[in-house]
């Protein structure tokens, strides 16, 4: 069965404000698209497509590069409408695919957490909570099936509560999210992907 993802991003520059600090300032968007891009390429490597749904696609271009689809959101007042933007755009190319949604700050992710999300899912409404049980980091349709995202503070019980099925695999690069300085640090030791490594690297010699 196909698997689509949809990534929404807000701008680089005004992303990610707990993590202000990680590196120099000037840096901060470098690192906010750095953390997408290990995302986005590790999720093409496995989704048929993933769809970012942007707040301004101009500032995101360069996720083209490591296989995203990149469209505006179009006036979505919050991320849960930009979701379904990309829901809808989605359902309109394949009405019976698995889609799912997938936060952009997951720099230690691999295909084959996406994978083994996927095959516990077993076609089942289903997501993945974060490090901390709290938030979600993936949420996915059945095949055909509405997404329903509730993302926001606690979005993890917010999804249960909507009948999606909580997945007990540890898959610890899909459950690592970023959003502080000692979430890098801890998705570092799990193993960052190239493009949050390097500029960590560049940024603490330059």
């Amino acid at each position: 069965m196909p698997v689509d993802l949809i990534v929404p991003m807000k701008p680089p520059r005004l992303g990610k404000s707990r993590l202000r600090g990680a590196v120099d300032d000037a840096l901060h968007p470098a690192l906010v698209l750095a953390l997408a891009s290990d995302t986005v390429a590790a999720a093409a490597a496995l989704a048929r497509r993933v769809l970012v749904v942007a707040t301004d696609p101009g500032a995101v271009a360069a996720l083209a590069d490591v296989g995203a689809e990149i469209v505006s959101e179009d006036g979505a007042a919050d991320l849960n409408a930009a979701l379904r933007r990309g829901e809808a755009l989605l359902r309109a190319d394949d009405p019976d695919a698995v889609l799912g949604a997938l936060q952009a700050d997951l720099p230690a992710l691999r295909p084959e957490d996406l994978a083994g999300a996927i095959t516990e899912a077993a076609g089942r409404r289903a997501f993945a909570a974060d490090w901390e049980g709290t938030g979600t980091t993936l949420l996915l349709s059945a095949p055909g099936g509405p997404l329903l995202p509730r993302f926001g503070p606690g979005s993890a019980v917010a999804h249960a509560g909507t009948g999606a099925v909580a997945l007990g695999l540890a898959a610890p690069g899909l459950r690592r999210d970023v959003d502080t300085a000692a979430d890098l640090a801890h998705a570092e030791a799990l193993g960052l992907g190239k493009r949050t490594g390097a500029l960590l690297y560049e940024g603490s010699t330059g």
